[in-house]
């Protein structure tokens, strides 16, 4: 090396600095430090043609933009989406979701590099609990799905729920319309799974699929009866090795179980089945009952209606969402919400009452 320009670390020995081969160069003192430039906004026109070519990194920003709640970035967002209308609504909508420890991110992946292998272009959408102080995803769906992260057929957007559930109806809707105008014919969506998140994503999707373990007898009584309605096919993970009879046991037992229940497609009858993501068995069979599922549905005009139910829950979702946020950021709700909080709290005040004063304050517009 140079030594007029490389130094040698200060925590290093002065008679033991050539075993080290740790050394820094220090900046000139002319050099002008850098600045960071802002990068140029997309047009709207850029946004639709790189979605359209399946350019991913487009793709993921017009993503972003979509997930923005700045008014100047919804309003790009719904002109690119207006205009990639046309070409959206091919997919198939599976949504996926499971109980604490049933491998859910095993399972995608292997599901997701089994479709990608079979020329499907696969889209995953991970909705992940969210950092109740920064808003940010503390989970990393990439790190987890490392295979199918790398491969050229797929797309893994971990988005954060930002804590509400509202976000969901709108900004994983309108990532799968990005992802079906970019190409990708599977839409699979991860469930936050906290209980309500599952109601959420089945009004999203075409088919609902819930992973569970063995201990079916344990499940069974620990799980609500009205998550189990809303799935189109449980199936049991980890079924290998010394697991596999009781996998199988469990099979049996939700079988019977889902024969007292009301199927959550009309026309179709759910059923359990066992698979080992880990191994990858019985991924193949679990995507025949998909197709099976898809071919009936569009038979009998369950899977348009369905869809056609879908849009029109997003309509009146997004209104709720709307008029929630306009009430709550009103200025004089905002001022008087405390104080009457208190009354409430207090006994001064019925319920009832408080909620009247803050609508008439909301729908009068005071300031």
């Amino acid at each position: 090396m140079n030594d007029e320009r490389t130094h040698r670390p200060e925590w290093v020995e002065k008679e033991k600095e050539h075993e080290f081969a740790t050394a820094y160069v220090k900046a000139a003192a002319s050099a002008s430090p850098k600045r960071w430039v802002k990068r140029k906004e997309r047009s709207v026109k850029e946004y639709v043609e790189g979605v359209l070519n399946n350019d991913r990194t487009i793709l993921a920003q017009a993503i972003t933009l979509v997930e923005s709640n700045a008014a100047k970035h919804m309003d790009i967002a719904q002109q690119v989406l207006n205009e990639l209308l046309p070409h959206v609504g091919k997919s198939v909508r599976i949504g996926i979701t499971g109980v604490p420890g049933a491998g859910k991110s095993t399972f995608i992946e292997a599901f997701g590099t089994f479709l990608c292998e079979r020329g499907h272009r696969v889209a995953v959408l991970a909705v992940d609990p969210s950092s109740s102080l920064t808003g940010g995803s503390i989970l990393g769906d990439k790190t987890r799905m490392e295979t199918l992260a790398r491969h050229p057929r797929a797309f893994i957007r971990p988005s954060p729920s930002g804590g509400t559930l509202g976000g969901v109806h709108r900004k994983t809707r309108e990532t799968i319309m990005l992802c079906e105008a970019a190409g990708y014919d599977i839409i699979l969506v991860e469930t936050v799974g906290v209980g309500q998140s599952e109601f959420v994503v089945r009004g999203m999707v075409d088919f609902f699929l819930m992973l569970v373990l063995t201990g079916a007898g344990d499940e069974l009584q620990g799980m609500k009866r009205g998550i189990m309605e809303l799935a189109d096919a449980i199936v049991i993970n980890k079924a290998d090795g010394d697991n596999k009879p009781k996998a199988l046991a469990a099979q049996k037992e939700y079988n019977q179980f889902l024969h007292y229940l009301r199927p959550a497609t009309p026309g179709w009858e759910t059923k359990a089945y066992t698979c080992s993501a880990l191994l990858g068995e019985g991924i193949e069979e679990i995507w025949h009952v998909i197709e099976k599922f898809v071919k009936a549905t569009k038979r009998s005009g369950v899977f348009a209606m369905r869809r056609r139910h879908q849009q029109k829950d997003w309509i009146y979702s997004m209104i709720k969402d709307y008029l929630e946020a306009s009430f709550f950021s009103h200025p004089v709700v905002k001022e008087k919400l405390p104080i009457i909080e208190n009354n409430v709290i207090s006994g001064t005040q019925s319920v009832t009452s408080a909620v009247r004063e803050l609508i008439k304050v909301y729908e009068s517009r005071e300031t």
